[in-house]
């Protein structure tokens, strides 16, 4: 499959009114069988979607892919695809490292992109990426920010938006998972030049998403990252301290080290504490407001009632998403939106890596950490790539 990314021209972005939205996955591991297919076949049922095609390098493995799941066109070159098929949609569910080249190459075929995280390695990867996308209209490439999404989040971003609880004060941000060193073997994570990062990026990222798009932009970071148990190019837990825009101050950390995982996001407000506890995903159940004592039950009742029960999910975001598509508006975690997330997560790792307090917008080019988040920094820069090595052979198939 080729990883070109000069692919077919643009074409006029269309209102897709009247018709089917027509969708290509790209990759046929775990996350896509599991979350992406599943996501579009629901809204098949409901006649916003078809999947017309899938791509993976392994021929045998889209062919059962594509059987399993009823699509109609099987490929191992994603141009091919492109140029035959000319979906409308083109779900990214591959390595990082594959990330870029492929949302390029389906841009400029006139597709909208929908990327697993992260979107790419760096911010500019991210900015190269963005230069692509259409100026009125789309097509648009937006990241899989599932945690965004649901009758949770929604409740609660709006409660602190319309400061009924007061203003956010202090905040938690807790991705503690764990990953073995067999979860390492995998050729490509670990290392930053394929995976991008460790798990402020790989894993943290999701959390950190979540945590800004409740609490607004962030102004600085100051950071510390390890590397204490795995035998990898990348950190394997990380804390930092955040100080937002509104003057709030924000606790993160993330780590693969922590046998009791745990996915926690905690805002203290002048009126109420608001605690998210889950590990993948979240439903109302995982909410919980705990108010101040001269709160009244009034409105502790309102602000505890969240209403019909949307977990988080794909499913969720792809809604939002397609329904963008059909406005012909730039969809949430998209462009400066989604930016956000990947620009605090370059700081952190700057931060940590050079011992500074780094501010939003500091990060650009000629810095060493806009084209590589370990930045050449002395300890974290990875060996050279021996002779001959190259990230052409890495599998398109990715697990959640």
């Amino acid at each position: 499959m080729s990883n070109s990314t000069e692919s077919a021209p643009n074409r006029p972005a269309t209102p897709f009114a009247g018709r089917r939205i027509r969708a290509a996955v790209i990759g046929t591991g775990a996350i896509a069988r599991g979350s992406h297919v599943p996501a579009l076949a629901r809204l098949a049922e409901e006649g916003e979607t078809e999947i017309v095609a899938a791509v993976d390098i392994a021929e045998d493995a889209v062919q059962k892919f594509c059987a399993e799941a009823g699509i109609p066109h099987a490929y191992t070159d994603l141009d091919r695809m492109l140029e035959e098929q000319r979906p409308d949609l083109v779900a990214i569910c591959t390595p990082p490292t594959l990330h870029r080249d492929q949302t390029v190459a389906a841009l400029r075929a006139g597709a909208w992109v929908w990327c697993e995280k992260p979107p790419v390695l760096t911010l500019a990867d991210f900015d190269a990426v963005e230069a692509e996308e259409g100026t009125d209209g789309g097509p648009y490439a937006a990241i899989v920010f599932q945690h965004r999404f649901g009758s949770g989040s929604r409740h609660v971003r709006r409660l602190i938006a319309e400061r009924t609880m007061g203003r956010p004060l202090v905040a938690h941000c807790q991705t503690t998972w764990y990953r073995n060193a067999e979860y390492y073997a995998v050729p490509w994570r670990g290392r930053w030049e394929t995976e991008g990062g460790g798990p402020a990026m790989g894993h943290g990222i999701h959390q950190m998403d979540l945590l800004l798009d409740l609490m607004g932009p962030w102004s600085e970071v100051r950071a510390m990252a390890g590397r204490l148990v795995h035998d990898v190019e990348t950190e394997d837990v990380s804390t930092a301290l955040v100080r937002f825009e509104s003057g709030a101050l924000a606790t993160i950390v993330n780590s693969v080290l922590s046998p009791d995982e745990v996915s926690r996001i905690r805002i203290d407000c002048e009126r109420a504490t608001v605690e998210l506890t889950h590990l993948y995903g979240h439903s109302n159940d995982n909410w919980r407001i705990t108010p101040a004592p001269d709160v009244s039950d009034e409105d502790v009742a309102a602000w505890r009632d969240f209403g019909t029960d949307v977990p988080s999910s794909h499913l969720e975001q792809l809604r939002e998403l397609v329904a963008s598509m059909r406005a012909g508006e730039r969809p949430r975690s998209s462009g400066a939106d989604g930016r956000t997330s990947l620009e605090l997560i370059t700081a952190l790792y700057k931060s940590a890596f050079t011992d500074t307090t780094v501010r939003v917008g500091e990060v650009g080019p000629g810095d060493p950490f806009y084209t590589a988040l370990h930045g050449d920094a002395s300890g974290w820069a990875p060996p050279a790539a021996s002779a001959g090595e190259s990230t052409s052979t890495v599998s398109q198939e990715v697990s959640a």
